[in-house]
């Protein structure tokens, strides 16, 4: 899977997200390692989501995994703190701002 393969269906799975209820600002940049490589990020802002194919320079965190990792956690297979534990994700960046994203998810 290219990585505008892999960025279309993450834009599409999170495009009917109500984020409406989150009030404060949170910007994700996601790094995507091997098969489908390339960066995209997550931002919520003033209750409204946005998925770019671009990197976030004034990111809280940025999450670094490979293409299947991102689709395991998309799916809810992959727990993201079972991830990080294992090695899998890579988070730099705010963990009480990371830990917010299942949140976004979830929604």
């Amino acid at each position: 899977m290219t990585f505008e393969e892999m960025f279309a269906e993450v834009k599409q799975r999170l495009a009917g997200a109500d984020v409406s209820h989150i009030r404060e600002h949170l910007a994700y940049q996601f790094n995507i390692t091997g098969d489908g490589a390339g960066s995209f990020y997550v931002e919520v802002k003033d209750g409204k989501l946005f998925v770019e194919p671009y990197e976030y320079y004034d990111r809280d965190v940025a999450f670094t995994c490979s293409a299947k990792t991102l689709e395991k956690i998309a799916d809810g297979k992959q727990d993201p703190v079972l991830a990080f534990t294992l090695g899998k994700l890579k988070v730099d960046g705010s963990i009480e701002k990371a830990l917010k994203l299942k949140e976004v998810l979830k929604s």
